[in-house]
């Protein structure tokens, strides 16, 4: 059953645990931005779409949604992208130019509000910076949102955290447990640029880190790309 938290004023993690052989338990997570035009970060799977619709579904109606946000192209990321466009008939998919040139202008039912580094999109009270990250930590064209009202960074799959019973927002350490879980899945690039683009998103202030696996984070959230980035080096 998937759980809804508002880490944020007008910003929910929509969370669903999933038992996947091999890793025990683990969870997806999808964040909802409501405003005058709503944003769905990430999709979650296809073959769980009527269980991650109906929790959005219990935010706001799904036709409501304009905004389908993808960090970069895989299966929880955007797996359920048609089915949720054909319910929200007004929505567009949002991504950065490589993955609109490379994936989604070719999948996707309707072609994508496509957004250049360090472009904004605005929601109404919320304002979403997009942020190029090539393979960090994984795909060519990955990138991030930072929503400025909350200094939210909506960051994929940096700081993913194992386990399907986390708590929605943790003060708590997050950079030990996700190394220990990247240690044991490498699911990083190792980009040779991957400091710099932890530098950039340390700049950034965030306060709040929307992970999209495990609990998001509340805290110094530069100390802590800086540390991940520390982290990668050390490998």
């Amino acid at each position: 059953m998937s759980t809804i938290s508002e880490i944020e004023t007008d910003i929910y993690r929509i969370n669903t645990p999933v038992t996947p052989p091999g890793l025990g338990g683990f969870s997806f997570n999808q964040y909802l931005i409501v405003d005058d035009a709503p944003l769905l970060f990430h999709t979650g799977p296809r073959k769980l779409f009527a269980e991650i619709s109906e929790a959005v579904a219990r935010i706001i109606p799904l036709q409501s949604l304009r905004f389908i946000g993808l960090s970069h192209f895989e299966g929880d990321e955007c797996g359920s992208l048609n089915e949720f466009l054909a319910v929200a008939t007004d929505a567009a998919p949002v991504c950065g130019q490589i993955a609109a040139m490379t994936s989604v202008g070719d999948v996707s039912d309707r072609a994508p509000h496509v957004l250049g580094d360090g472009e904004t999109l605005t929601l109404g009270r919320h304002n979403l910076h997009w942020i190029d990250t090539p393979h960090l930590p994984h795909a060519w064209e990955c990138g991030f949102l930072m929503e400025t009202q909350t200094a939210t960074l909506l960051c994929g799959d940096l700081f993913t955290q194992g386990g399907a019973d986390n708590p929605a927002l943790t003060e708590a350490d997050i950079l030990g447990p996700s190394e220990a879980f990247r240690r044991s899945l490498d699911y990083f690039s190792h980009a040779k640029n991957s400091r710099s683009m932890l530098e950039r998103l340390a700049a950034l202030n965030p306060r709040t880190l929307a992970c999209m696996h495990g609990s998001a984070w509340r805290g110094d959230g530069a100390s802590l790309l800086r540390g991940l980035a520390d982290s990668l080096e050390e490998d």
